[in-house]
């Protein structure tokens, strides 16, 4: 099949898009209000996009209450949404009044970063502490602009419990990140780790 996204005809009952940009890993975001109220959701278009210097993204669907803390505080953290935390990261992308604590609604324990005034999730086997670098607004090929604000952030603290460290490494069936599919589905990243070397030009 083949259709044109300019209509969206693709005569299916939801839109396949999502499920074709899948997995996709989950920002667990943590930010702080200039009010002092926590706050606490899950992205799931969110990415690393830079080694040198370590920049992750983070990307909301509208003006949601991350993006507010983000842009007024200037900084954010990003815990690993992990397997055994499934339930929580659910319960925390519940829509509710700006102020209400997700970490208090999740069970969750909010620690405040080592370099920076924004909390991270306690019980997660990672979190990133980031610094905004910018936020963008991507344009369309209209000339308009996308109802969408990348949020990027410069990674200056790592978070990594050391019952996830096997051999120098990062276990990852251990860890088990999660990640989200189409729909409702997310898929276990721990399940099924294979390994393969890049090849060597000849």
């Amino acid at each position: 099949m083949f259709y044109a996204t300019d209509t969206n005809a693709h005569g299916l009952r939801h839109d396949p898009f999502k499920a074709i940009v899948a997995p996709r890993p989950i920002g667990w975001i943590g930010t702080k209000g200039r009010d002092g109220s926590l706050n606490l959701s899950p992205y799931s278009f969110f990415n690393i996009v830079s080694d040198t210097p370590k920049i992750v993204m983070f990307s909301s669907s509208g003006r949601k209450d991350s993006l507010r803390n983000a842009e007024e505080t200037g900084v954010f953290t990003a815990s690993l949404a992990s397997r055994h935390l499934a339930e929580q990261v659910n319960a925390s992308s519940v829509s509710v009044p700006y102020g209400r604590d997700e970490f208090e609604i999740a069970g969750l324990s909010p620690k405040m970063g080592c370099l920076i005034d924004a909390p991270y999730v306690e019980e997660a086997y990672t979190a990133l502490e980031c610094r905004v670098t910018e936020i963008i607004q991507p344009r369309t090929i209209e000339g308009g602009h996308a109802d969408a604000y990348m949020v990027f952030g410069q990674v200056v603290g790592i978070h990594i419990r050391e019952e996830i460290i096997r051999d120098g490494r990062i276990d990852m069936s251990i860890m088990r990140p999660i990640a989200r599919m189409g729909y409702h589905d997310y898929c276990d990243g721990g399940a099924d780790v294979f390994q393969m070397t890049r090849p060597s030009a000849s």
